[in-house]
């Protein structure tokens, strides 16, 4: 039962694949449907590697395509990790007063600062998985970079990882985790990734580390400035792990 609401938890949260509501949900619900968080974006990294390769056969231009594929990843959540990133941007650049920070990443607007890093870690995403399809593995970068990013959110959720709030999506997700299955996560992640076919072994396994590392970055930047996590810190890591992981199966 848990786990069932625990994947349309996933979905409904992560997705705009439509599915039931579930019936419960709690703590051991939410990190249910964070570890399965990978799961729910397989749908989405199955139509980016589905654009990728229907625009390679019409010959379409490499920037079009990778601008394409992301774009409709963004639709199919809905823009809530974009909106998470600019949002996370915006406040970690605001006052030094930690209730202010929080004030300002609620407000739900973008400011200057949330706006540029907006446009450049999608500028690096796209411009990274235009090198990859000029690589001739674009599909695969594609694909393991979607889901490498989601992979995180079981991290920024284990068990020690305070909430900046004490209500809201952070609240609910926060130390929901056992560290246990959060490193399984990425250690299964990184494992499946090494056997992509068309990259060397060590390829993809380093794109699912490098979007670990930059994702831990992130993290512990905002539980020093904001006490915690929040759903647009969790939406940030998202788009910094997709960005490193590009970047690494860009080569």
């Amino acid at each position: 039962m848990r786990l069932g609401d625990g994947l349309r938890l996933a979905f409904g949260t992560l997705t705009t694949v439509p599915v039931p509501a579930p019936r419960v949900i709690d703590r051991p619900v939410a990190g249910i449907a964070m570890v399965l968080g990978p799961v729910a974006g397989v749908p989405l990294a199955a139509v980016a590697g589905l654009v990728v390769a229907g625009g390679g056969a019409l010959g379409l231009p490499a920037l079009a395509v990778a601008a394409l594929a992301l774009g409709l990843v963004a639709l199919g959540s809905r823009g809530l990790h974009l909106d998470g990133l600019a949002d996370t941007a915006d406040g970690l650049g605001a006052s030094y007063d930690r209730t202010k920070a929080l004030d300002v990443m609620r407000r739900g607007d973008s400011g200057p600062t949330g706006v540029a890093t907006l446009l450049f870690v999608l500028l690096v995403q796209v411009g990274a998985l235009v090198g990859a399809i000029a690589a001739g593995h674009g599909i695969v970068a594609v694909v393991i970079g979607v889901l490498a990013g989601r992979c995180t959110l079981s991290m920024s959720c284990a068990r020690g990882v305070p909430s900046a709030r004490p209500s809201g999506l952070g609240a609910t997700v926060a130390g929901s985790v056992p560290r246990l299955v959060a490193v399984a996560v990425g250690v299964v992640a990184a494992a499946l990734a090494a056997l992509a076919p068309g990259l060397p072994w060590w390829q993809g396994a380093a794109a699912v580390v490098a979007a670990y590392v930059v994702a831990a970055v992130l993290l512990a930047r905002c539980v020093q400035r904001l006490g915690g996590i929040t759903g647009d810190v969790l939406g940030a890591g998202v788009e910094v792990g997709v960005a490193a992981a590009l970047l690494v199966l860009a080569v």
